[in-house]
């Protein structure tokens, strides 16, 4: 539901809440929060609360160390694992500068500006996604382990399948949260899960999968157990993903999705680091259905990019190398802005990819290109990059490609 001010403030008095969050996320996609009194809610909306900036990575130093939390009051959601009575909700919000302006490591903003060029051009995108963790038990301390809470396989069902009630509810909070999972299942390796998500725009989307992975924390702390979002958690078993789905609509009803995959496929080398943030990102490429060359085709699971087989407003592509690291509002924004290059260019597909690059052989391979195949490579090839310099300001490029290339 998209609140306004004034419903937000009355809904926060007649329903018992007693703590505000205001959430943003880091350059990194690491999502902080402060919490608020319902009585200094008028003044958040009005002024924003102040942060300390120099205290997150990337944000400034001490030298510049304030910026202000504004909550946009359509994002107002209950916390359902939160206490039923003095009730905890939570609002995503812009940060800015003292003086108003709106501040250049704002992801969430990259992400709008990147919404607002599109529309203004004709085209709406939607989003879904479809994400992956590990289960890993606690040791006499409470602190996670690598023994997975289960030994379940691809789709299994319980007793092998020990996630199932915990899956449930994940959906179930979710849903009262206004997120609509499609579909929840075991994956492949040992304690490993995933949830698919119903499209959404981009902006929502995000949010959505920023909940998504608060609301997994919490709910599986309560069952005590450990998730783990990182990209190849058991070097042995496979990696986890944050697959993409995405589709494009032109106001003018003209099929954009050639062209939009065309440009996806041209600066996808560009947007890895984004999309692929640590050293382990790249252990799990090229292994294990992650993709690392570029291609694409329809239903393949061996390629980067996919087109499932859905018909009518379910068909989409899908992007198959991001992982769950990923910060979302990065992610999405640069899928945009790739895909209205290769609009713009009228950039020509290349011929499907009809093999199954995982056992193909050397010869074959070698016509591929590859995605960058080391953290090292991605920042280098990131920071070499007009396309990111013209569509990421140089505060996030910086947080992400200096310090590997030093």
């Amino acid at each position: 539901m998209n609140y306004s001010k004034q419903e937000v403030m009355q809904f926060i008095r007649e329903e018992d809440v007693k703590f505000i969050r205001l959430a943003f996320c880091d350059l990194f996609g690491a999502q902080k929060n402060i919490s608020i009194m319902p009585n200094e809610m008028a003044r958040a909306f009005e002024y924003g609360i102040a942060i300390d900036a120099s205290a997150i990575e990337g944000f400034g130093d001490e030298t510049h160390s304030d910026l202000f939390l504004h909550p946009d009051p359509s994002t107002l959601v209950v916390l359902p694992w939160r206490p039923e009575h003095g009730r905890v909700v939570r609002m995503y919000c812009d940060i800015t500068y003292p003086d108003g302006r709106p501040f250049e490591g704002d992801t969430r903003k990259i992400l709008q500006n990147a919404v607002k060029e599109a529309e203004e051009s004709g085209y709406r995108f939607q989003f879904g996604a479809k994400m992956e963790f590990y289960l890993f038990k606690l040791d006499e301390n409470g602190n996670p382990t690598k023994e997975p809470f289960d030994n379940a396989g691809y789709m299994d069902i319980a007793p092998a399948d020990k996630g199932e009630n915990i899956r449930r509810e994940i959906c179930l909070n979710l849903e009262q949260m206004g997120i609509l999972p499609e579909s929840s299942h075991h994956e492949k390796g040992p304690g490993q899960n995933e949830i698919d998500f119903r499209y959404s725009s981009p902006l929502e989307a995000a949010d959505n999968a920023m909940n998504f992975r608060s609301a997994v924390q919490a709910i599986v702390s309560r069952n005590g157990v450990a998730a783990d979002f990182s990209p190849k958690p058991l070097d042995d078993a496979p990696g986890n993903g944050f697959h993409i789905n995405f589709s494009v609509k032109s106001l003018s009803e003209e099929d954009v999705m050639p062209e939009t995959i065309a440009g996806i496929l041209s600066y996808v080398r560009d947007m890895t680091v984004f999309l692929n943030p640590c050293e382990k990102s790249y252990q799990r490429l090229g292994n294990d259905k992650a993709p690392s060359y570029l291609s694409w085709s329809n239903e393949n699971r061996s390629q980067l990019i996919r087109i499932p087989a859905a018909v009518g407003e379910y068909k989409r592509a899908e992007l198959r190398s991001p992982d769950p690291l990923a910060n979302p509002y990065i992610a999405y924004a640069l899928i945009i802005y790739a895909a209205l290059d290769g609009i713009k260019r009228k950039r020509k597909l290349p011929k499907p990819t009809n093999i199954n690059l995982y056992t193909a052989d050397k010869n074959t391979l070698e016509k591929y290109k590859r995605l960058p195949m080391s953290l090292n490579e991605a920042a280098r090839t990131a920071s070499e990059s007009n396309f990111i310099r013209k569509h990421l300001p140089s505060l996030v490029v910086s947080a992400y490609c200096d310090k590997i290339n030093q």
